[in-house]
Parts: structure tokens; C-alpha cells; sequence
């Protein structure tokens, strides 16, 4: 269990590493807003308060084909109340305060966001809407003929334009207020300065009228409110949204530089670990064979029993290491894409069964034995030879490496369900934990029965194995229980699976007694001829 400690000990770190970078960027974000809403006047962030801003003087430039026709709608319908010349001076009064404010709205969206004093425009924009307010609150106060259908014309028209107004300056409280309140007001003072009003027992229409228009300036404030916080939480989760995504955009860029970087020095490793590996395996062989040498004393006797265990360690040794350096060699070329398959027909149960008579006199060494099944008449494929003994025998030395004295091992090559080839190598060793097979497949990963075992081991021959088989296309699984054994099977795929020709049938085809191929011969003698008596 003890190799699974370092995997484990980095995932905590990582996910303690990502919640403190999540806590600073709270912590940032919160220090910014709350600088940014002291240096503000309102409790609104500045760069809200400027789209705020925007918005408002964006709608007060949309709004003037509609405001136009509404003066000229009330213009037209109230003439018939209200004297023409008087009701066309409020309209020219209505449309002048208009373009004040567009003059206003144009004049602020050509300015930058550092060129902008928020707190005097915001009173300017309040001030243009107090005067356009006053511009309508004129109509209510016009002289008119007392009459239940001018009075509901009067009241119609004053709601309209406060919902107008409300609606094109929700953005901007004070503004929205400074341009409601003189119309309801002037509307509500107009009515109750009829000589006619009585308020007691019975109150007038005019009263009622008067006490509506007040209630309705409280019901657009609220709504105006309501389109204001509105408009406000859209303008927030933009700005969280933009954030969110600069926020990705940068670890996106991170993590692209980060793999950038991991892809070069994992190529680096790899040139480097190839050019060592050929460079380290020149020595090793003079180191093996002189061992060698000493160690069966071919040019004379060493005379010291010590030294001859010396030499017998030193060639020991020797070979482990060159086994490691062809291992490091062999996945060093196959993460630097440098190695080739030289693909040719092979036949998978030949080399299966050859591995396992390699692989015979060291089982029987250690007491094992070695069941071989291999099903009839299964066809050649198209691969790699040296790479499929490479894996068998790979598989076949962790089986006998593993398995105790008096074991088995059964080595099974048959069809796959997908009209595939598999081979199966099946121990009765200790078997591995569960939570260990992700370590024992990554490189250099090793079991805790693989540490406790005397046997030398690097912890490449799994991984060698995978990649060999993917080179392929082929799969790889590994199950294993503790104490029932290992199972370990590639399968190499139905595409590599060299199909059966049927044979050409060469005897002559004959048609109604007549060899056909003969009648060809003969009709091409006799075009020829007929071509050459033409000449």
C-alpha cells in the first residue's frame, strides 16, 4: 500500500492548491468591489452605474419616433378641448425638451469611460428629464371645457405619459422620479382646483380622479424600481459572466502552455533516455562479457572462491541493467513515435508457443507448470513478429516471476467474439489488489507483492506491452483477485486477420464439349491471319 501513498498525497494537493486559488480570487474580487463602491457616490459599482448610464441614454435615443408621435397624437385629440394655438405651443415646449435630451444622450455615449464624471452627468441627465417632466405636466394645466369626456382624456393621457416615462428613465432613479412627480402632481392639482369639487359626503369625480393619479405616481415609482434592480442584476451576471470567462480563457491559456511545456520535456526525456540507453549499452556489453569470461574462468583460474561470487554479482547485475536500458529504450521510442512496426504474416499460436518453450526451463526451474491450449486452424495475421514475442514473453516472465512453487500456468490463444485473435496467459500467483492495478499498469509502477518479492523487476514491462498493442489496435485488459491469480490477454483486431483466398481453379473451362480456351487460341490465329491477308 505503500506506493499508492504518493498518487494520493498528490490529488490532495492539487484539490488544496484549487481551493486556495478559489479563495484568492474571492478574496480579490470582494477588495475590488468594495474599493469600487467607496469610491462611488451610490451603492452601485461605478462600471455598473456607467451601463446604468448607457442604457438610459441609449433608450432616450430609441424612444424618438415614439415620443413624437405621442405628441402629436395627444396634440391632435386635444385640440378639440384645448385652444389650437395654446396646444401647439405645449407641443413645440414637449418636443424642444426632447431634443435637449437627445442633445444630452448623443453628446454622452461619444464620451470615454475615463473622460466621465458619473455624478455630474447623472445630475444632468436628472435635470433633462425634470424639464421634460414640466414640459408635459403643461397639457394638465391648459385651459379646457369641463367635461367628463376631457377630464377621462386628460387622466388617459397622463397615464400614458408617466408609463412612457417611467419606462425611458427607469435606469436612473432620480431621473425617473424628476419626470413622473411634475405630472402626477400638476395632474392631481388640476383636477382638485375645480370650482365643482366636493369632498364630503359624496366627493366628486374630480376628486377621485385627483386621488388615482396620486396612487398611480406610488405604482410607477415601484415599477420603476422593479425595472431598475431588473435591468441592474442583468448588468451584474454579464459582468460575472465576462469574468467567469476571462477567468477560463486564462486557464485555458495555462493549461495550453503548461502541456506545451510537459510535451517538450517529455520529448527531451525521451531523446534523452534513447541517446543514453545506446551510449550506456556499449560498456555493458564489455562488462557482461568479460564477467563472463572470469566467471567461467576461460583464461585460467581466479583462485579466490570470494572473487568468483564477485564476478558472478558484477554479471548479475550487468544483465539487469541492460535489461532495464532495452526497456527504457524500447518505451522511450515509442513515446518518441520512432518506433516501426515491420508488419509481415505471422502465425500467432507458432510464436505463442515458442515463447512458452523459452519460458519452459526456467518454470520448471522454479517448479511450474505451463498448460498450453491453442485452437485449430486459426489463420495468419498481419503484424510485428519480434514486437508479439516482445509481449508474450513479457507476459509470460511475469507469470513465472509471480506464481509460487507448484503452480500453473495456462496460456490460452483462440478467436475473439469480433473475429479477432486473443492470447491469454492465466497465473495461480497471489494475484494483485484492486486498488493496485492502476499502479502496476503505469510505468514504473510496482504492487506491493512485486516490492516484497525477491524478484528484480522495473516496472516498464506492462507498459511496453500496452503500447505494442495499441500499436496494433489491439486491446489489453488485466483482472486479478487476491489470492485466486492473475489473468492478463491481448486481443489483436479482425483488420490484422488475414483471410483464406479460395484456390484458382487452372483446369481449362469447357462449354458444350468445346475447350474455350483453345477456341480463344485459335480464333486469335485466325484474326491474325485475316489481318495479314488484308495488308
Amino acid at each position: 500500500m505503500s506506493t499508492a501513498g504518493p498518487a494520493s498525497d498528490s490529488v490532495v494537493r492539487t484539490a488544496i492548491n484549487s481551493e486556495r486559488a478559489e479563495r484568492r480570487r474571492q478574496v480579490t474580487r470582494t477588495v475590488r468591489d468594495v474599493r469600487e463602491r467607496l469610491d462611488s457616490d451610490t451603492d452601485v459599482r461605478p462600471d455598473f452605474d456607467w451601463e446604468l448610464m448607457v442604457e438610459h441614454a441609449r433608450l432616450r435615443l430609441a424612444s424618438t419616433v415614439w415620443v413624437s408621435a405621442l405628441v402629436a397624437f395627444i396634440a391632435l385629440v386635444g385640440h378639440l378641448w384645448t385652444d389650437k394655438v395654446l396646444i401647439g405651443a405645449w407641443a413645440f415646449v414637449v418636443v424642444a425638451a426632447h431634443l435637449a435630451g437627445l442633445y444630452f444622450a448623443r453628446d454622452f455615449l461619444k464620451l470615454d469611460r475615463k473622460d466621465v464624471s458619473l455624478r455630474n452627468w447623472r445630475a444632468r441627465f436628472a435635470a433633462v428629464d425634470a424639464v421634460f417632466g414640466l414640459a408635459w405636466a403643461i397639457l394638465f394645466i391648459l385651459p379646457s371645457e369641463a367635461t367628463i369626456v376631457a377630464d377621462v382624456f386628460r387622466f388617459s393621457a397622463m397615464l400614458i405619459v408617466v408609463a412612457v416615462c417611467a419606462m425611458l428613465a427607469s435606469n436612473l432613479q432620480a431621473a425617473m422620479f424628476a419626470a413622473t412627480f411634475p405630472i402626477t402632481v400638476t395632474t392631481a392639482l388640476g383636477f382638485l382646483a375645480r370650482p365643482e369639487v366636493v369632498f364630503l359626503p359624496t366627493p366628486s369625480h374630480h376628486v377621485v380622479l385627483a386621488t388615482m393619479a396620486l396612487t398611480t405616481q406610488a405604482f410607477f415609482i415601484v415599477l420603476g424600481y422593479r425595472l431598475y434592480r431588473a435591468s441592474l442584476t442583468e448588468i451584474e451576471a454579464r459582468a460575472e459572466k465576462d469574468c467567469l470567462i476571462a477567468e477560463l480563457e486564462q486557464a485555458n491559456s495555462i493549461s495550453d502552455e503548461s502541456r506545451r511545456k510537459a510535451e517538450e520535456a517529455n520529448y527531451a526525456k525521451s531523446r534523452f533516455l534513447a541517446t543514453m540507453s545506446h551510449e550506456l549499452r556499449t560498456p555493458l556489453n564489455a562488462i557482461l562479457g568479460f564477467s563472463e569470461v572470469m566467471q567461467n574462468e576461460l583464461m585460467g583460474p581466479l583462485g579466490n572462491d570470494i572473487y568468483k561470487g564477485y564476478v558472478a554479482d558484477i554479471h548479475d547485475s550487468g544483465r539487469h541493467l541492460l535489461e532495464l536500458i532495452n526497456e527504457i529504450l524500447d518505451i522511450s521510442r515509442i513515446e518518441a513515435g520512432r518506433y516501426t512496426l515491420n508488419e509481415e504474416s505471422v502465425t500467432l499460436p507458432y510464436i505463442v508457443e515458442d515463447c512458452a518453450h523459452m519460458m519452459g526451463l526456467r518454470a520448471r526451474n522454479k517448479g511450474l507448470a505451463i498448460v498450453e491450449q491453442y485452437e485449430d486452424n486459426l489463420p495468419k495475421i498481419w503484424a510485428d513478429e519480434r514486437a508479439m514475442r516482445q509481449v508474450t514473453l513479457n507476459l509470460l516472465s511475469n507469470a513465472v516471476k509471480f506464481t509460487p512453487t507448484g503452480g500453473t500456468i495456462t496460456v490460452k490463444v483462440g478467436w475473439t467474439a469480433g473475429g479477432g485473435q486473443y492470447v491469454s496467459v492465466r497465473d495461480t500467483g497471489p494475484g494483485i489488489p484492486e486498488d493496485e492495478i492502476p499502479i502496476v499498469l503505469s510505468r514504473f509502477g510496482q504492487g506491493s507483492i512485486a516490492i516484497k518479492s525477491a524478484e528484480q523487476g522495473t516496472g516498464l514491462g506492462l507498459s511496453i506491452v500496452q503500447a505494442l498493442v495499441q500499436m496494433h489496435g489491439g486491446t489489453f485488459a488485466l483482472t486479478s483477485k487476491l489470492r485466486e491469480g492473475t489473468e492478463v490477454m491481448f486481443t489483436v483486431p479482425q483488420s490484422r486477420v488475414l483471410e483464406v483466398m479460395p484456390r484458382i481453379d487452372e483446369r481449362p473451362r469447357r462449354r458444350g464439349g468445346v475447350d474455350l480456351a483453345a477456341a480463344g487460341a485459335t480464333g486469335s490465329v485466325l484474326g491474325s491471319m485475316r489481318r495479314q491477308l488484308g495488308k
